[in-house]
Parts: structure tokens; sequence; C-alpha cells
């Protein structure tokens, strides 16, 4: 048995769960998320609790049972608490500011980049002296997120050698030694 897949989801507090015709609507105090359930797969809501089980051992079942389960869990826990994710720009003259749902980033181009970002995903960009300019992203979507999050990395990369690009806050980078550190 899958030991994600059988662990039971609580039910926070404020937090209603309904399955209809293979889709999981979970609504909360953040807003609400659905999903799309695949019909093998069974999810019941009973005493505070979602159980998710699979008709049998086979692989297909077997993956998507934990799946699925994760899926919902990370539902639940948007819906009620919500995703947070820092971004932290590093290098010289790097800047963001949000305005509308809009991010403007200098990231040492020749040009300005503006990303409309999704409605569900709010924005704030903070800026203070002698510290790296700070993108804060929240939503109730976590796929969403984690998405948007990937989509801002890949426009400054964070480099081996001076660590200068987007990375997230306390994210580790694998630094190389330069040209001067070589044995001859």
């Amino acid at each position: 048995m899958s030991r994600i897949g059988k662990a039971p989801i609580a039910i926070p507090a404020g937090v209603t769960v309904t399955v209809k015709d293979n889709e999981v609507t979970v609504k909360g105090p953040k807003g609400t998320l659905s999903e799309k359930i695949n019909p093998d797969i069974t999810v019941k809501v009973e005493d505070g609790h979602i159980y998710v089980t699979r008709p049998s051992d086979d692989p297909q079942h077997r993956s998507m049972h934990g799946l699925y389960r994760a899926l919902i869990h990370n539902m639940v826990v948007g819906v009620s608490t919500g995703y947070r994710k820092e971004m932290e720009l590093v290098g010289v003259g790097y800047r963001a500011t949000a305005t509308n749902n809009v991010l403007e980033l200098s990231l040492g181009y020749s040009h300005a980049i503006y990303i409309k970002l999704p409605p569900e995903v709010k924005v704030e960009a903070k800026t203070e002296r002698n510290k790296n300019p700070l993108i804060i992203l929240e939503s109730d979507d976590k796929q969403l997120l984690g998405q948007v999050c990937a989509k801002i990395r890949s426009l400054r990369k964070p480099e081996p050698y001076k660590g200068k690009g987007i990375k997230f806050v306390g994210e580790e980078i694998r630094r190389k030694s330069g040209k001067s550190a070589s044995a001859k």
C-alpha cells in the first residue's frame, strides 16, 4: 500500500470538501479549488477526514493513488492557509517592482521585463537599503505558484561563479572557483 496514499487528510475548520462526478472541490477562507480525479480512484469524505483508495495493486493505480492524495492535500492546505514563496534578486542593479499584478524586472538586460501574473497569484516587491530586492508571491494553488516561480527564475538563473541571478530565499547555490584557483 502506498505510504502517502493511505494517509487520511484532516479537514481543518472552515473548509468544506465535496466529491461529485469524479471531481473534488475544496472551499475555504482563501478560495475554492477543484481537481478532476481518475474514475478508478475512490475519494470518500467521512467524519472530518478525506480517504483516498485504489481498486488494485496495479502499477498504474499505485502511482495515481499517491498522486491524487497529494493533490487533494495541497488543495486543502491552500484554501485554509495558502502558500508563500520568496525570491531574491542577487546582482548589481537588479530591481523588481509590482503594480496591479504586473511584475517589472530589471535584470541587467537592455530592457525591462514585464510579467502579467494570473489573478490567483498575489505579488509584492520589497527593496531595502543594502539588501537584495525580494519578490514575495502568495497563492492558494501550489501548482500554479510553483509554475509562476519557475517562469520568473528562468529569466535569470543563478550562475555558479558569483551567484548572480534570481533564487529562492534560503536556497544554496553550488559555487565554483574561477580560473585563478586552477592548479598549474
